[in-house]
């Protein structure tokens, strides 16, 4: 029924001689020039549609000289080069900013597209795991396209049909040593797609003085430093509660003081109320006469500021049910926020049973009812274990500064956080580098974010108090530019 084919001829042959095997050459179908050379003109026509189509700026760089030069000689192809690059020049000169936004950046990213990721891309993604070779073959993900910053570069990647973003997420070390960068994090931008950032330099080295206290009264977010993609860090306090974990000499304290700082004018506007527990007696003790008669170091009066503070929670909630949901900051209803310096020592730490009952209790029942009424929690702590607080999952937004082990970062921005790239037990323990510098996970976004606090000293707290006793808009209240 069956047409046969030469090669069947192969299963009638017989061998009379021993050990002698019988050579089979398949049929071989010559390919006519004709569709040989169709087929390579479509493909060099398709390829240049497809540079025209993705690089159309480079393309026209490279092909109008040269249809100038070509029309009315090369003169004038070389006179239109180098025009241009005189007007690069001074643009580069004399608008950097507006030259890097629209030039710089994308001929960076040229460049490193082509002598970086390209170059590598291919060993890295197999080495690495992320790709396959397959009978021959090599399945590697898409490299969709770059930008670049002025401190990171931005890599969108196709994956493999397949893949999980936690495969990308668990290989971060080996895709910033293959590609020479300090680290590399993962982020999901749409389905099947990721975007890689590998930092080019640290932009969060140099450590940054006491932020201005705003002119305007505000309960937030409040400017308290720097992000890494040079945007101003702002926290948000009201309508939410902020866990801060740190080594000692971290910097939670300036996280703390940076806060206050922000919400001294609201502060003096009586729209915001500032309670101080110091169980240390050591950091918000330098700015006691902010605070009044709300501040507390002992135990026992911190037990009794925390019930006080449940009571003004729990007198509001029955005054607002069923009339209001949100807290709108007002003079007879401002807005509270408890600052405890060492959350551990008044709860895990306790010796006194009943204080420690006490505490815990006041903390729980403040984080789980008092963002609707207008108290919030900015506590702050070094061991971050859950038999250190076991209320941590309460604070839907967390700062973690630089911590002693790696573990300890997903137990303080959620399980994930460090693949994703939060390296809090890298930073730096010395203090010019490091002090600071943290990762935030808010309550809206999985990624965390790399951040640096301001430095408030002792002398600006030292104003800040002065300032503010006097009452007085003219007070001296500005920074004080020192270094840790």
């Amino acid at each position: 029924m069956f047409k046969k084919l030469p090669g069947d001829e192969a299963q009638q042959l017989v061998s009379t001689t021993p050990d002698t095997a019988v050579v089979f050459r398949p049929a071989v179908l010559r390919t006519p020039a004709f569709v040989t050379i169709v087929i390579f003109v479509w493909r060099l026509l398709a390829g240049l549609v497809r540079l025209l189509w993705r690089h159309p700026i480079a393309s026209a760089v490279v092909t109008v000289p040269c249809v100038l030069a070509w029309l009315y000689g090369w003169q004038y192809g070389l006179g239109l080069v180098a025009l241009v690059l005189v007007g690069l020049t001074s643009w580069a000169l004399l608008g950097r900013l507006s030259f890097n936004r629209w030039i710089g950046w994308r001929l960076l990213a040229f460049w490193r597209l082509v002598w970086v990721y390209r170059r590598h891309w291919q060993p890295v993604m197999i080495i690495s795991g992320l790709g396959r070779h397959v009978r021959g073959r090599d399945y590697l993900p898409r490299l969709v396209s770059i930008r670049c910053t002025s401190w990171a570069d931005l890599v969108t990647v196709k994956m493999l049909t397949g893949q999980a973003a936690k495969d990308w997420s668990d290989r971060t070390e080996h895709l910033a040593h293959g590609f020479g960068a300090r680290s590399c994090r993962v982020s999901v931008t749409r389905a099947g797609r990721l975007l890689l950032i590998f930092p080019r330099h640290d932009p969060l080295a140099t450590p940054l003085p006491a932020m201005p206290i705003p002119d305007a009264a505000s309960v937030g977010p409040v400017e308290i430093g720097t992000c890494e993609d040079g945007t101003p860090w702002l926290l948000k306090v009201h309508g939410t509660h902020v866990l801060v974990a740190g080594a000692t000499g971290a910097g939670k304290g300036s996280v703390i003081w940076s806060t206050i700082r922000g919400l001294l004018p609201a502060v003096r506007a009586d729209l915001v109320e500032i309670w101080a527990l110091d169980p240390k007696r050591m950091e918000l003790s330098f700015g006691r006469d902010l605070f009044g008669d709300r501040y507390a170091a002992s135990p026992a009066d911190c037990a009794d500021l925390l019930e006080a503070a449940v009571a003004v929670m729990q007198e509001r909630a029955d005054r607002f049910a069923g009339l209001q949901r949100n807290h709108t900051p007002t003079v007879d209803d401002p807005f509270v926020l408890v600052v405890v310096d060492e959350v551990a020592f008044l709860t895990a730490y306790q010796s006194d049973k009943g204080l420690k009952i006490r505490i815990s209790a006041a903390l729980a029942t403040l984080t789980t009812q008092g963002r609707a009424v207008g108290v919030g929690v900015l506590a702050a702590l070094q061991d971050p274990r859950k038999d250190v607080l076991n209320i941590r999952n309460l604070f839907p937004d967390k700062i973690a500064l630089r911590l002693d082990e790696s573990e300890q970062v997903d137990m303080v921005l959620g399980d994930g956080a460090r693949d994703r790239g939060a390296l809090a037990d890298h930073i730096s323990p010395i203090p010019d580098q490091g002090a600071g510098i943290a990762y935030v996970r808010l309550e809206c976004s999985p990624d965390p974010i790399r951040v640096r606090a301001a430095y408030v000293c002792d002398a600006d707290i030292r104003a800040m108090a002065a300032g503010f006793a006097l009452g007085s808009d003219t007070a001296p209240m500005t920074a004080v530019e020192v270094t840790r």
